[in-house]
């Protein structure tokens, strides 16, 4: 067999090009991390165009406060995600905004100085504990109302019922909860959300049934046609989302946006090849790894997979 040789095209930036135009000049060169950037974008637009894909998406790290809110929110508004699996952090730093809160930047001064001023620090960005105040009374009123009626639920149905309640059109909990996507969260405890439950039910009555949510997430899986598996970041969003495809063989079509590395075994840095052997991603599925922050990374693959779909109509 002969070799297959292509050349490398080098890209050429013209002015106002379009997201979609840098990108494809990315794709031109089509190495690197240039090269599968174009690659996630294209096989992004494609699976959130097919209505016979159920996309799932995972977020990991702080996700939420860093920016992708709205993005995450417009995803759920356009029916182009079908399950959000997240941290029970990125619901809490939603649920701060819903509740009138912030997120803030370019605060001077050094950790020690931080916490004297009730600041808190995730990289350059920043919280008030003023905001977790408002947050902590504002989900217990939330709690008192759920469990009016019922004081057990599954956590998918938690997040559903605080979605209702919620009065924020910018809200990734509300959105999903009217457009009754389900929201996962198996690691809910992990977060101020988590703590929030467990400080609720030393007085209160609140029983969450973990399991639960895999009587509704087996079902969506047997009963998808395809699955596509977006994950941003790693961690257990990332394995929850291809742990639970095993049931039929695994994803489609996977997408991974991550920073961490594989040489330590972990399963946030592992290359989605590694899922086809424990069935988690199908042998032939189309998989796709980009190397970097998804707060730079998933703004350009989804204003870039937009403008492919708007075109194509």
């Amino acid at each position: 067999m002969g070799v297959i040789s292509l050349k490398i095209n080098h890209m050429q930036i013209q002015e106002k090009m379009s997201v979609l135009e840098l990108i494809k000049e990315m794709g031109k060169s089509g190495v690197l991390g240039a090269g599968r950037l174009n690659q996630a974008t294209e096989l992004l637009a494609q699976v959130i165009k097919d209505k016979e894909t159920t996309v799932f998406l995972s977020l990991a790290g702080p996700l939420v406060p860093a920016g992708l809110r709205k993005i995450i929110r417009d995803l759920i508004i356009k029916d182009e995600i079908d399950v959000l699996i997240t941290s029970g952090a990125n619901i809490t730093h939603d649920l701060l905004e819903a509740f009138g809160g912030n997120h803030y930047r370019e605060i001077t001064g050094n950790d020690e100085k931080l916490q004297e001023m009730g600041m808190g620090r995730i990289g350059d960005l920043y919280t008030k504990s003023e905001d977790f105040e408002v947050f902590e009374k504002e989900i217990t009123r939330l709690f008192s109302e759920i469990c009016e009626d019922k004081t057990q639920f599954s956590i998918k149905e938690l997040i559903y019922e605080i979605g209702l309640r919620l009065d924020d059109e910018n809200s990734i909990v509300k959105m999903a909860a009217q457009k009754n996507l389900p929201i996962y969260s198996p690691g809910i405890i992990d977060s101020m959300l988590g703590l929030q439950l467990w400080m609720y039910t030393q007085e209160n009555k609140l029983l969450l049934d973990a399991i639960g949510d895999m009587n509704d997430l087996s079902d969506t899986v047997f009963s998808s046609k395809k699955v596509a598996a977006v994950m941003l970041g790693g961690g257990l969003p990332k394995h929850y989302a291809l742990a639970s495809n095993l049931l039929k063989g695994g994803v489609d079509f996977g997408i991974q946006v991550t920073m961490d590395r594989a040489e330590t075994g972990s399963l946030s840095g592992a290359p989605l090849e590694e899922a086809k052997s424990w069935a988690k991603a199908k042998c032939g599925s189309n998989l796709v790894t980009v190397i970097g922050d998804a707060t730079i990374i998933f703004p350009l693959m989804v204003a870039g997979a937009w403008e492919i779909n708007d075109d194509d109509e």
